[in-house]
């Protein structure tokens, strides 16, 4: 709650005036704003009601005031749970009340509150309504016929009445109505193949049956049921609710409406035209063509409503298709899949078909405006799914990010590295998404005295149309996010999107990966030489690296506090053109970064470097950029789950170190509601690794880079293991653990050292291998990631770098080596702190204190001591 305000409106607008304009509130609505603030006014309970829908899994908000013009009002929502990330499952266990208050907002409690009595009073009801007479609808129907004449066609309704397979024989429904057109078995309990068919085919003009959820379905032992009734009944049109091959202008009549229960039709006398149709509903109906013959303008001239969806239409091109279409006059509306049967873009089928008004619900206009290419106004939303045996606060877990919101904190100094994630309270949270909404909601901080110190968060919300009573209350849950940021890809995290687009997208992208190979030059001969002047005199350094200053004592070395003076820059800073021409820099100095260094650095870019290179390299996991690759990462994940793979991921941010940010799951719509707090990267997670006793562990390499061009690299002799600090788990509740799937722990956590040597010799006991066949590996996969940069962006080549890098690798279980990052400037605190023995390469005692004196020398002196060419 709001403390008191100590400022007047005058100057909360000024002091507010940032947030107010990030935020969108029209300034007609700040002074409004500044008195609810103010008195802490919460009355969103006076103008709105919130209503359960689908079935009590979803709840919606709407109006019940008269009316709520545009911009007339704001509303304080306030905000029922704040928190990081990584503190939610504790938060929900330890603070009272919370995961019950939260599942109920989320409905995820519906079967915690009093089941039993609904179970009961649902037994109570269904013994008041006893089930229909088998025998009494037959004689009614008989009656009905002969009214009607003794040819007339019959329609028989017969759902859901338990009858079995002596039942159906003895009511010798041919013999009653040997003019039957369509017969409704749905929901029964016919089991046997042979009597079905025995029945069936007595039947001479039938043209539907219906035996839908029926156990015969799943015990016909000779393949679909449907093809051999067909066999039987050669008449038939419709089997199962799936047209047949033999469709014609009555099945389309009953989808439009003209035949039915009523109106049979098939007889001479009963025949009726579809030129009345102007609604043709044709969706799921297993149709692969639509004839000319049967389906065409001229036939039904009025038709203005086409769905078509669900229906593979294989025996008809697209160009065909489209002609044919577009041959109805009045067509205004049409509903198909997209990808389907008329291509994959929304813009492409609007250019072919231009009298549309509407495809997939929405407008014509709107799609050729914003290059929609996946459309559907329909899209059926993602409700919590959950088990009786999991506890609310997993309830709440898996629900959240279909209610969650983000912010991040900052000042004038810094912004914060970690989000706050926040679920508004009922009102808020019952807001659901419109692609054109008539509200708007925007966190808000409010700073009761002017100052960072005493805000207060809160959702502001204030409707952007006129509303009317019994109006729902809508958002945009993607505001300002257009399809040039992937919103159709991006709404995935909120509705049921159509997979076939997705998994096209993803089968594109794997082939042209899939297409590629590089092949790595063999080892050259080093080239490059000491840069030692001829006149003896020492190279000056500057560096602004604790570690460096303190432990490069060689006397070929002196360092400079005058950057300007150097031979050589050892910075931690990106120093770019501007950093040069301000700090007086020239292009003879060298300096421990390469151009374009970033192919290799930043997540995003080191992972299209090996791509473009190699394709999909075994040692490195499927990697997607999620702000270019949502869509084909999306349809990996179907094909993933429709296969019962792991689908396990990893979310990085481009650029950040210490595992800031990073999250591990396999909960698609926390995957894309992840893309809000920053750039990522999505990696297959390695879901079995190596482990060593029982934990997590991965390797620090450091790679010396002398040139590019031609490729010069090595690795140094000694690395380091970072081992996780608790035992690994694939449990869900793991995944927010720190110290079970992360190993830096030089910043969070315990950092427990290990030497080296100890650690290799404990690994080869432990899991029988020798680490030399691990090491070679490892060092080919090095080998491979820095040529593939070399040849991918030649332009990183420059005679006057000089640089190391920290490469990260982990093993999985058959321990094969995983690239998992490369990192600019490592942090080699760790090999300067502790002597070690090299394992590989030279061998030897390598002493901290001189690590940088080797590196240095073999970067700028030509030397080899410690380190091994690659």
């Amino acid at each position: 709650m709001a403390s008191a305000a100590t400022i007047d409106f005058e100057g909360f607008a000024k002091s507010h005036a940032f947030l107010l304009a990030s935020a969108g509130i029209p300034p007609s609505l700040h002074r409004h704003l500044f008195e609810k603030l103010s008195s802490e006014t919460f009355d969103g309970g006076h103008f709105f009601l919130i209503e359960p829908c689908e079935g009590g899994r979803q709840r919606r908000l709407v109006l019940s005031s008269e009316s709520l013009p545009k911009e007339s009002d704001v509303f304080l929502v306030d905000h029922a749970w704040t928190f990081r990330l990584s503190d939610a499952p504790k938060q929900l266990k330890e603070v009272p009340g919370l995961a019950q208050r939260m599942a109920a907002l989320m409905c995820v409690d519906l079967d915690t509150n009093s089941l039993s009595e609904e179970v009961e009073t649902e037994g109570e009801q269904n013994e008041e309504m006893p089930k229909r007479n088998v025998v009494e609808i037959v004689e009614t129907q008989i009656q009905k016929a002969r009214e009607r004449g003794c040819n007339a066609a019959v329609w028989l309704e017969l759902d859901e009445l338990d009858i079995d397979d002596s039942m159906l024989c003895s009511l010798d429904l041919s013999t009653k109505f040997p003019n039957l057109v369509a017969l409704n078995l749905w929901g029964n309990k016919l089991q046997n193949v042979e009597t079905v068919l025995q029945e069936v085919r007595k039947f001479k003009n039938l043209r539907a049956i219906w035996l839908n959820e029926n156990p015969v379905l799943q015990n016909c032992d000779c393949g679909n049921i449907s093809d051999v009734i067909l066999e039987c009944v050669l008449r038939l049109e419709i089997c199962n609710s799936c047209f047949t091959s033999n469709y014609t202008e009555w099945a389309l009549g009953f989808c439009g409406g003209v035949y039915g229960i009523d109106n049979p039709g098939l007889l001479p006398y009963e025949y009726h035209s579809l030129e009345g149709i102007t609604t043709l509903d044709l969706s799921d109906r297993c149709i692969h063509g639509l004839s000319t013959k049967t389906f065409s303008p001229s036939k039904m001239p009025s038709l203005s409503y086409l769905n078509v969806r669900g229906n593979p239409l294989d025996h008809c091109s697209v160009d065909d298709l489209l002609k044919l279409i577009g041959g109805f006059p009045s067509l205004k509306a049409l509903e198909v899949d997209i990808p389907g049967p008329l291509g994959n873009s929304a813009v492409k089928i609007l250019k072919s078909l231009p009298g549309l008004s509407l495809l997939n619900g929405v407008s014509s206009l709107k799609i050729l405006e914003c290059e929609k290419h996946v459309i559907d106004s329909s899209l059926q939303p993602r409700l919590p799914k959950w088990t009786s045996a999991e506890s609310l606060a997993d309830r709440v877990i898996n629900a959240m990010w279909l209610y969650l919101m983000t912010y991040r904190l900052a000042d004038e100094e810094k912004i914060d590295e970690t989000s706050v994630w926040y679920v508004m309270d009922e009102l808020g949270s019952a807001l659901r998404h419109s692609d054109e909404p008539n509200f708007r909601v925007a966190p808000f901080l409010f700073m009761p005295d002017g100052k960072l110190e005493s805000a207060i968060s809160f959702s502001v919300l204030w409707p952007i149309q006129n509303v009317h009573k019994g109006d729902e209350c809508t958002r945009d849950y993607l505001i300002g996010i257009g399809e040039d940021k992937q919103r159709s890809a991006r709404l995935t995290a909120w509705f049921h999107t159509p997979q076939s687009y997705f998994i096209m997208e993803y089968r594109m992208h794997y082939e042209k990966l899939h297409s590629r190979s590089f092949s790595i030059p063999d080892v050259t001969v080093p080239i490059t030489h000491s840069i030692l002047p001829s006149d003896g005199r020492a190279l000056r350094v500057y560096t602004d690296i604790p570690h460096v200053e303190e432990f490069l004592t060689r006397p070929e070395f002196v360092l400079t506090s005058e950057p300007k003076d150097a031979d050589i820059i050892w910075t931690s800073m990106q120093v770019d053109a501007e950093v040069k021409t301000a700090v007086g820099l020239t292009d003879h100095q060298y300096i421990n970064q390469f151009p374009f260094e970033s192919c290799l650095v930043m997540k995003h870019h080191l992972a299209e470097t090996i791509h473009e290179a190699h394709g999909l390299p075994e040692w490195c996991q499927p990697t997607y950029n999620l702000e270019t690759q949502l869509s084909e990462f999306i349809g990996d994940y179907c094909l993933r789950e429709r296969e019962g793979l792991d689908n396990l991921w990893i979310l990085k941010p481009w650029n950040m170190a210490r595992t800031i940010d990073t999250t591990v799951t396999g909960d698609l719509s926390a995957i894309i509601r992840l893309m809000e707090t920053g750039p990522k990267i999505c990696q297959k997670y390695i879901e079995h690794p190596a482990l060593f006793r029982g934990k997590k562990f991965d390797l620090r390499y450091i790679v010396l880079v002398r040139s590019m061009d031609p490729v010069e690299i090595f690795l140094a002799d000694v690395f380091w293991v970072r081992l996780a600090n608790n035992a690994y788990s694939l449990e869900k509740s793991s995944f927010f653990e720190y110290e079970t799937h992360f190993t830096v722990m030089n910043y969070v956590g315990r950092l427990n050292h290990m030497n080296t040597p100890e650690f290799v010799m404990e690994f080869e006991r432990e899991h029988q291998v020798n680490w030399l066949d691990i090491h070679q590996r490892i060092r080919e996969m090095i080998r491979s990631v820095f040529y593939s940069a070399a040849a991918v962006h030649p332009e990183m080549h420059s005679s006057k770098s000089r640089a190391i890098y920290g490469v990260d690798v982990m093993l999985d279980c058959f321990y094969k080596p995983k690239i998992l990052e490369v990192t600019y400037c490592p942090d080699c605190t760790r090999a300067c702190k502790y002597d070690t023995e090299a394992v590989v390469g030279n061998r030897g005692v390598i002493k901290g204190q001189e690590f940088f004196n080797y590196i240095f020398g073999s970067l700028f002196l030509g030397e080899s001591d410690f380190v091994t060419p690659l």
